[in-house]
This record gives structure tokens, C-alpha cells and sequence, in this order.
């Protein structure tokens, strides 16, 4: 479905909604502003082929937390879902604007406040272990040069420790950087959640490569050291393997995006600058 067409009667009846708005066309799904008939107003998300892909378990996740910290779930059925309105801005609306630090002082905030909620998930969570065989099984293109495969099959072998060797496993939103974070009426909420299984410090790893549209941000290497101490200490992760958690996801996100072969990528320079930040 996208901005042209319409919402379905259907819809709109079942989640007791109107008046929608057009917001945004993800990769996976079209967001919609709505207003609900108790009042106030609401984000419906309808994915693509009713398929939520890998946010499926992310929901069962943001349920239990019932709001602390996060957006609230309304209301799901097969790849649709009502949830609380957030305003806005995001924190990566913050980092953009010139207000990183601000905005990495409250990721911390909300990444804390998740995980002092006590959970209840009715559903099993996929472990983080099946999300790396992208990584495990990706190959290099002729071209692609000797220093960036050394880097790959050194995350490769990082991957396979981290993994091995996790401690303080939990229910992880999966997926919280600066974009899936954003100021609402209780304050800034973390939403669309992928939901696993996996070490805490795994939980603040994909944060380090955000926000978009901020590259000369992200790969500053004073920034990089700023978030591993700053970090470590506000969330009581150890450092190095926060560190090391952030090159080997860097390294999985280009794996994704290689398809099984990597020839070249944009994050190559923040992957190594990962690397060299690497105490063996």
C-alpha cells in the first residue's frame, strides 16, 4: 500500500480509527497518522503484504514493556498495528541539528529504562546468533581490497568469540539507535523493536553506526571513543566488548546489504575505525 491509496473501511473499523494521514513508506511498511474514536491520535502501520518480517517479535516485546520508555502497542493483527503517536523530533533529528551529545545522554536514559521494566513475553524470542550467519557466510569480490578483507574476517572471528562467550543474556528491543527513538507526551519513547534474545551490551551495538544522514558524525573517531566510555559506564557494559559488539553488527549491516558479496560499501571506513579502537 502506499500515500495514494486508500486505508480499507475494513481497517479503519477494525482498530475503531479515522481521518488518516499519510506519514512515511518504510522499506517494509507505510505509517499513518489516525485519529482514534476514544480521542487523541494514534501511528497504524500496515507492512507490506501483511509480512512484519523481522519486527514480528518485536511487538510481543514492546507490549511488555507497557510503555516504560516506549511507544505503547494499541492493538495487532497479521501485519497491521496501532500504537502510540509520537511527535517527535527523534534523537536523530538531534544529532542532525548539532545536538549529539544531548541526544546520546537520553539513548542511554531510554536503553535504561528498558531494561529495568520487568517483562512478561508470552512469545520466544529469536537469538541473536541467527542473525550473523549473513556475516559468517559472506564472500569477497575479486576487487575488493586485502585491507578490508582482513577487517571482515577479523569481525568474522570477534563474531564467533562474542557469541560463544555472551554474558547477562535478555529480551533486547534488537534495533535502538537515535531514529527509533522519539519524544512523545511521556517523553522519549523507543519504537519498532525487532525483539531478541542476546547479551546486554548487544543492545547499544547498532547505535554506534546512527543516526542516517550524520556520516561525518558517526565516523568521527573522537565520537566513537565518546560513546564507548560514556556508554559502558551509563549502561554497566564493559567496554572493550561494547566495542567489539559494535564492529561485528557494522560488519553484519554490511553483510546484509552485500547479499553474499562484498565488493565495496559505505560504513568500510567506520568498520575500521571500529577495528583500530579494538584491546585484544
Amino acid at each position: 500500500m502506499d500515500k495514494d491509496n486508500k486505508i480499507s473501511f475494513e481497517i479503519l473499523e477494525h482498530f475503531q480509527i479515522s481521518s488518516p494521514v499519510f506519514i512515511e513508506k518504510t522499506q517494509i511498511a507505510t505509517i499513518w497518522k489516525v485519529t482514534q474514536s476514544i480521542g487523541g491520535y494514534a501511528a497504524l502501520k500496515l507492512y507490506d503484504n501483511r509480512d512484519m518480517k523481522n519486527e514480528s517479535a518485536g511487538f510481543p516485546f514492546l507490549q511488555s514493556l507497557n510503555g516504560m520508555a516506549s511507544a505503547k502497542i494499541y492493538a495487532i493483527r497479521k501485519g497491521e498495528a496501532l500504537m502510540e503517536w509520537l511527535d517527535g523530533p527523534s534523537l536523530g533529528d538531534l544529532t542532525r541539528s548539532g545536538q549529539d551529545k544531548i541526544a546520546n545522554t537520553e539513548l542511554i536514559k531510554v536503553a535504561n529504562l528498558i531494561h529495568r521494566a520487568p517483562l512478561d513475553i508470552k512469545t520466544e524470542l529469536p537469538k541473536i546468533e541467527s542473525l550473523f550467519e549473513a556475516l559468517f557466510q559472506l564472500q569477497f569480490h575479486q576487487t575488493c581490497p586485502t585491507s578490508v578483507h582482513s577487517d571482515l574476517l577479523y569481525c568474522k572471528e570477534v563474531a564467533r568469540d562474542l557469541l560463544a562467550t555472551q554474558v547477562d543474556v535478555r529480551p533486547l528491543h534488537g534495533d535502538l539507535h537515535h531514529d527509533n527513538i522519539r519524544l512523545g507526551q511521556r517523553g522519549y519513547c523507543a519504537f519498532d523493536a525487532k525483539g531478541v534474545m542476546g547479551e546486554r551490551a548487544y543492545e547499544l551495538a547498532n547505535a554506534f553506526r546512527n543516526p542516517k544522514d550524520a556520516v561525518d558524525i558517526v565516523q568521527d573517531p573522537q565520537r566513537v571513543l565518546y560513546l564507548a566510555e560514556t556508554w559502558s559506564q551509563g549502561f554497566g557494559v564493559d567496554q572493550q566488548r561494547l566495542l567489539k559488539w559494535a564492529m561485528v553488527k557494522c560488519a553484519l549491516s554490511i553483510a546484509w546489504r552485500s547479499k553474499g558479496m562484498l565488493e565495496n560499501d559505505p560504513e568500510l571506513p567506520l568498520l575500521s575505525l571500529l577495528r583500530v579502537n579494538q584491546i585484544s
